[in-house]
């Protein structure tokens, strides 16, 4: 299987809103890059929520997907963090944290009304929410010679490599992103312009 370069997260953050028999669950849906981001987003929601019973959040991290994690806050294992991330494996999203605040109404809800709550609200924020496509991108710097300048512009023009930092003078360096799946054409391709040094930085 061919490696697979592109993911699907959300544009900015959005919300939505599901009531049941007076409990009110808001869903905050966020494009998140790393954990760390995690604990900020609930220390602010706390603060604008003193008054509501539970913070519930599920995450999932990484272009392949493989990073996820989910709380109930307290809630009965299962009904909240569960569902909040099947919403996200269902709608194929990463790098999104979505965390749903509950302000408990008097009435129990039982397992399965707390499930479809915790869903629901995920749902909503996820439709409110801008959907987007990204790649996987490696940024590269390539040190090369003045004399070679010409070859390499004409190289990642060809390539439309993505152009992020540029310095021209005796030697020169060109900082530039390319998509995963152009990266062994294009190291190719670098490999036969002579004096041309690549180096890796970082995957994006």
């Amino acid at each position: 299987m061919l490696f697979d370069d592109s993911y699907k997260t959300i544009e900015s953050a959005s919300e939505g809103i599901f009531r049941d028999k007076g409990s009110k669950f808001i869903a905050y849906a966020y494009p998140i890059r790393s954990e760390v981001e995690l604990k900020p987003v609930i220390t602010k929601l706390r603060a604008e929520h003193v008054k509501a019973n539970h913070f519930c959040y599920a995450y999932r991290l990484t272009p392949d997907r493989s990073v996820y994690r989910m709380n109930d806050d307290g809630e009965p294992s299962g009904t909240a963090g569960r569902p909040i991330l099947n919403c996200l494996l269902s709608e194929d999203l990463t790098n999104i944290l979505i965390v749903v605040v509950r302000y408990f109404g008097g009435t129990l809800l039982g397992v399965p009304g707390l499930i479809n709550a915790y869903k629901t609200a995920s749902v909503e924020a996820i439709k409110a929410a801008s959907v987007i496509s990204k790649t996987v991108n490696d940024v590269y710097e390539a040190h090369f010679e003045y004399l070679q300048m010409n070859d390499v512009m004409k190289l990642s023009k060809e390539e439309n490599l993505q152009i992020l930092a540029q310095q021209f003078d005796t030697n020169c360096i060109l900082k530039f992103e390319v998509r995963k799946a152009q990266l062994n054409q294009v190291l190719s391709k670098f490999d036969k312009i002579e004096g041309v040094k690549l180096k890796y930085l970082q995957t994006v």
